[in-house]
């Protein structure tokens, strides 16, 4: 049975200390919906776009945005479809994690059908969510120099069977869900079982453990965009487990340092929303501002003032009567104010 060996060390013991006091302030931050929303929105982008991007997807990030929203975008049409099914993939954990943890059986059909979700009008039907009968060899997405070369396609379904088997036991159940996501990854990424899709399948896979197991953070973060940032410490942290002879521990580090350095950046900005009293009442609750409101507040912390023309740029596609509206709602609520009387009246964050 595949027994996963690894060491808790002082840095994982620190960092999944880190992890667990962000989840704290994070799920219990009273954030407004229309807030929460927009900021799942551009995790999940950021997920799908580094998610491929690692992957050798050649479309930048507004360009991934773009292909999300159902706007056109001048590209390969692989890019464009690798884009379009990790956004239905996220979609699909997504679903999945509003059920309970109970409801969710991690199997091999799950995990056949996330690669199903993948790879669609990307791998002919016949190889689509089917385990590999050829060999394969594990590419860096960026240079393309070989890795590592995974298990004989012979062990592949041998090796997936203990891996499910550890990952349902008892003793599986035992370890730290951040672990059992991480262990995972590399685990999936070891056996490589399909012939193409396997990386993005995967973080998939591992994501979904977080989500199901407590540790979906309000699905406000990306550990794809760290891996793809830093490819190369990503793929040392991967090498690693097999020069230390399976040890996995150094790989887990880097993977819990990965989501603790993301949770802390969610855990500040969230903190700088929740306790900036200008949007409160004076009861102390938060305040609910539309989309485009919030781009106008976000300009207004980083600039000295908003004239109109500014604000017809941060939010385009509506008339200045709108803008106006959005602006006369801000002062009502006295988040800013305004200076001047005329056309060229220029508008601050209050005091």
């Amino acid at each position: 049975m595949f027994l996963p060996k690894f060491t808790i060390t002082q840095n994982i013991l620190k960092n999944i200390g880190v992890i667990e006091a962000c989840k704290e302030v994070i799920t219990h931050a009273p954030l407004i919906p229309v807030w929460e929303a927009e900021f799942q929105k551009e995790a999940a982008a950021r997920m799908v776009h580094y998610g491929t991007h690692l992957e050798g997807n050649k479309l930048s990030f507004s360009q991934a945005k773009k292909v999300m929203e159902g706007k056109k975008v001048v590209a390969k049409e692989r890019d464009i479809q690798e884009v379009i099914n990790y956004r239905n993939v996220i979609k699909y954990l997504e679903k999945l994690e509003e059920k309970s943890k109970k409801e969710v059986e991690y199997t091999q059909s799950l995990l056949r059908k996330l690669h199903r979700l993948t790879v669609i009008r990307i791998l002919e039907k016949g190889r689509s969510g089917k385990y590999r009968k050829t060999k394969v060899v594990v590419k860096e997405g960026q240079t393309g120099k070989v890795i590592f070369t995974p298990p004989p396609a012979i062990e592949v379904s041998f090796q997936i069977e203990d891996f499910f088997d550890w990952l349902n036991s008892k003793k599986g159940s035992r370890v730290h869900p951040v672990l059992r996501a991480g262990i995972s990854h590399f685990e999936l990424v070891r056996i490589h079982p399909f012939v193409d899709g396997n990386g993005r399948a995967t973080r998939a896979f591992a994501t979904l453990i977080l989500f199901v197991e407590g540790y979906d953070i309000k699905r406000l973060f990306s550990l794809e965009e760290h891996f793809d940032k830093e490819a190369l410490n990503y793929y040392y942290a991967l090498q690693s487990v097999e020069k230390r002879d399976g040890d996995l521990t150094k790989w887990l580090e880097y993977f819990v340092k990965c989501l603790a350095i993301e949770l802390e950046q969610i855990k500040e900005k969230v903190k700088k929303l929740s306790l900036d009293g200008r949007f409160k009442d004076k009861l102390g609750r938060q305040i609910a501002l539309s989309e485009r409101q919030i781009k106008l507040v976000e300009y207004l912390k980083s600039h000295e003032k908003l004239i109109m023309k500014e604000a017809k740029k941060l939010t385009p596609n509506v008339s200045e009567d709108t803008i106006l509206r959005d602006l006369k709602g801000l002062m009502k609520k006295r988040i800013v104010k305004k200076r001047g009387r005329t056309k060229a009246a220029a508008y601050v964050l209050a005091g």
